[in-house]
């Protein structure tokens, strides 16, 4: 018997389409490995396993079975996107406990490609912080189960790496897909502003926040993004040449970039140059006020979202983030700092196509109750093992997370590319460069 845990979404949509495989068998296999090792992992707050077997039988019956681009390949959706049926509890105690009425867009559209929808991923509460734990669940990374997977799209990631589903639906506010996806091994492109539907939370954390695939192949985020922003990016026939940045320089001055990461970047510019590539050295003239203007977003961002939540069902570093960031809502509102800062890098990025830059400074923190520690300890933790994400939130611009090397633990590293606006393709087609030059392991060694 053919087993589909641990083969590609296009694999197993091709194999549905042409009667290969049924929708339900697929579905079901996935089933039963989430119900074998979601115990000890915490991918999901709610698996649908009844209504996902019923909506694979309305898959596998539907006449246009043999057009779906996603037929019988089963997802998962980031608990801060509204399921139909479903409640959004977005991590936390405080929000209401009332199934949706509607399908978000994306959600929608993945559906209508023949995905079914296996279950909702877990994520810190409001989606703040980069490790993904609280009164729902803690998200172990299935590389390195002692340590987090990340976050805020840390179920999502969990469930892709250890094979649970093929697919999953994250987003990403202030580095909320690539965070996870680099500790997890796992390919992820954060569209650029206005590619793909956003409607997140109350505002999208001013325009910031964007939705986006975890996957394990290229192939397989191409499918994803293609689906969900209802366009096709279609590989050129013949990819130019492109002028690519190397930077190991961090964006927050003080914090450094750990050997596995700066060796991925190294290690990857070496993979490029033999590509044909024309790649050099060179540092994005970040300013210094950036990590000001990082935390005011981020913060005002949360202080919108906790609007009408009552705050003693929050945890208190969610309260704290929270009122601090009410001061800096009217500031933030007026996109100023972030008009600012592109127009500061936009000649950066007329020079050079693609900037290569570390996905992370250093390894994810321990998996460990975060939500019950203080706020500047969690503030602390999360810039110092990600700084490089938040300015292409920042910005807007199109920005990847790919596999690339090891830690000492045997769990992955990662590179980050960014682009100028509407360069998904051009980032894909550097990541499948990439993806065909140093291959990577699919599928954490988990069950």
């Amino acid at each position: 018997m053919t087993s589909w845990v641990g083969r590609t979404a296009a694999e197993i949509a091709a194999a549905v389409r042409e009667k290969r495989a049924t929708p339900r068998e697929v579905v079901a296999e996935h089933l039963a490995r989430i119900g074998k090792l979601d115990g000890r992992l915490g991918a999901f707050r709610v698996v649908r396993a009844e209504a996902a077997l019923a909506e694979a039988d309305e898959v596998g019956a539907r006449g246009d079975l043999g057009e779906l681009p996603l037929a019988g390949v089963p997802v998962a959706v980031k608990d801060n996107l509204p399921v139909r049926g479903e409640t959004n509890r977005v991590g936390s105690a405080a929000t209401p406990d009332t199934p949706a009425e509607a399908d978000h867009v994306v959600v929608a559209r993945l559906r209508a490609a023949g995905a079914v929808v296996v279950g909702l991923t877990n994520v810190p509460e409001l989606c703040v912080f980069g490790t993904t734990e609280g009164v729902h669940g803690t998200s172990r990374n299935p590389w390195d189960t002692s340590r987090t997977a990340g976050g805020s799209s840390g179920g999502s990631a969990t469930a892709v790496a250890a094979g649970l589903v093929p697919l999953a639906l994250g987003n990403d506010g202030m580095g909320s897909l690539r965070i996870p996806a680099a500790n997890c091994g796992l390919v992820t492109l954060k569209p650029g502003f206005g590619v793909v539907p956003a409607g997140i939370s109350d505002g999208d954390w001013f325009g910031m926040s964007e939705n986006g695939p975890l996957a394990t192949t290229v192939e397989d985020a191409r499918l994803l993004l293609s689906v969900i922003a209802d366009t096709e990016f279609v590989r050129r026939d013949a990819p130019a040449t492109l002028d690519v940045a190397v930077s190991l320089r961090s964006p927050l001055a003080g914090v450094t970039i750990s050997a596995p990461y700066a060796n991925a970047v190294r290690e990857a510019a070496g993979l490029l140059i033999k590509a044909g590539h024309q790649v050099r050295r060179a540092d994005p003239p970040y300013p210094l006020s950036l990590g000001v203007t990082s935390l005011a977003t981020w913060t005002a961002g949360t202080s919108v979202d906790a609007q009408g939540l009552d705050p003693r069902l929050l945890a208190r570093r969610t309260r704290v983030h929270a009122a601090i960031g009410r001061r800096f809502v009217k500031a933030v509102r007026t996109g100023s700092a972030r008009q600012a800062l592109r127009e500061r890098l936009e000649p950066f990025f007329a020079e050079h196509d693609v900037l290569l830059l570390p996905a992370l400074a250093r390894r994810s923190p321990k998996a460990e109750a975060w939500h019950e520690r203080g706020w500047l300890r969690n503030v602390l933790a999360n810039t110092a093992y990600s700084p490089l994400t938040p300015p292409w939130n920042l910005t807007g611009w199109p920005a990847m997370s790919v596999p690339l090397g090891t830690l000492p633990s045997g769990a992955p590293t990662a590179v980050q590319l960014v682009a100028r606006p509407g360069s998904e393709t051009v980032l894909l087609e550097v990541a499948e460069e990439l993806e065909r030059r140093q291959p990577w392991r699919r599928t954490a060694p988990v069950g």
